[in-house]
């Protein structure tokens, strides 16, 4: 499975790199594949490069929805217990 994230850029850098926020992890990504983006572009980020770039709106309307899985997720029996001991991982 492959998973793509939307991305704001946050500047630019030598070699064809950029810093982005990814949902509030900051990384250094390649931009190679991606012609004349400037800070506050957002871009959809893959494997460490960005493949293209992204409207404003679907990127913060994604960015949203990823948030409020991720809550969702937290709660969950497999994220934590209430004696606060992870399940035994299941025999291979």
């Amino acid at each position: 499975m492959c998973l793509a994230v939307p991305a704001k850029v946050l500047a630019l850098l030598p070699g064809a790199m950029a810093r982005v926020d990814a949902g509030g992890v900051i990384k250094v990504v390649s931009v190679a594949l991606v012609d004349d983006l400037r800070p506050g572009d957002y871009v959809i980020l893959h494997v460490g490069y960005a493949l293209s770039r992204l409207d404003p709106e679907e990127a913060e309307r994604t960015l949203a929805l990823i948030a409020e899985m991720v809550a969702a997720g937290e709660g969950t029996a497999d994220s934590a217990r209430e004696d606060g001991e992870r399940p035994a991982p299941a025999p291979t």
